[in-house]
């Protein structure tokens, strides 16, 4: 079985992201000719071809799908080591919580308060960042440990713990008629004249089909909401940063989402244990069943 370079990966995911080895030699500042000869051997020594080349240009085997998808996950976990590396160097270093802005906010505040009463606690750093971004900033080593929510992140690869299970709303325009509503069903807002369902991005950072606006972060969704161009199904929970011109209304039939939390299986680190400890007490009762 022949060994594979960090190096030969880096070379390789570039071609493989820029579909373009002058686009690939340029991103990783080096000449086009050497980069060339690093794919044809990494080739030669899999035994496989990896990219199709002709006067069309250039693209992915199934070979070399293969090997994208694993690249990542074998540099992720290069740069995790050696970020986690350097921090288990300082002592006093904070453990770092990364969470979606705006989701879970009433649970992420307990954890905090409850973590920090503990006796020689740790201190606990809260990064945030937009939808779907813990998986990565958990694998690379960013991170220590992640609030997440099933089914909507990628927690393959991660321990989890359930904390808190919970229905969905549907985020709209305070004025729109459907705001005044009690409750509504996930076929009432898939099908509103006017006001069409935000798309986010999924986790290989394309976009589903559909008439309503691409979003990547709460502020666009926020103010879309509010200008009434878009209406989105969101954990209910996330409610928390909701503006004075948005309603949100429970939608009886959608379904329920769960707050985890997940950190790396290989994971030595007492201050991960003891925060996952803290997290565990406070689980809901629809959690723990």
């Amino acid at each position: 079985m022949p060994d594979l370079e960090t190096r030969e990966l880096r070379y390789f995911v570039a071609v493989a992201e820029e579909l373009h080895f002058g686009r690939a030699a340029d991103r990783l500042g080096i000449a086009q000719p050497p980069l060339s000869r690093a794919i044809r051997q990494l080739e030669q020594r899999l035994g496989v071809r990896l990219f199709d080349r002709d006067r069309r240009g250039v693209a992915l085997t199934d070979a070399g799908r293969v090997l994208l998808r694993e690249a990542g996950t074998v540099l992720d976990a290069v740069t995790a080591a050696a970020r986690r590396t350097r921090r288990a160097a300082d002592p006093d270093r904070p453990l770092v919580l990364v969470t979606k802005a705006g989701a879970s906010h009433e649970l992420l505040q307990r954890l905090l308060d409850a973590h920090a009463a503990e006796p020689g606690a740790a201190p606990v750093e809260v990064l945030l960042c937009e939808v779907g971004e813990q998986a990565g900033l958990l694998r690379d080593g960013r991170a220590d440990v992640a609030l997440m929510h099933r089914p909507f992140d990628d927690l393959a690869g991660f321990d989890t713990e359930d904390l808190h299970v919970e229905g969905q709303v549907a985020l709209l325009p305070a004025g729109h008629p459907l705001a005044t509503r009690a409750e509504l069903t996930l076929a009432e807002v898939r099908d509103v004249p006017g006001l069409p369902i935000a798309r986010w991005p999924r986790l290989d950072g394309s976009y589903p089909d559909g008439p309503g606006p691409e979003v990547r972060t709460q502020s666009q969704l926020a103010q879309l909401v509010a200008l009434g161009r878009t209406l989105l199904v969101i954990p209910a929970s996330s409610r928390a940063w909701q503006w004075p011109d948005h309603v949100a209304v429970p939608v009886v039939d959608a379904p329920d989402v769960t707050t985890v939390i997940a950190w790396p299986p290989n994971s030595r680190s007492p201050a991960v244990a003891s925060l996952v400890r803290s997290a565990a007490a406070l689980r809901s009762p629809a959690a723990r069943g």
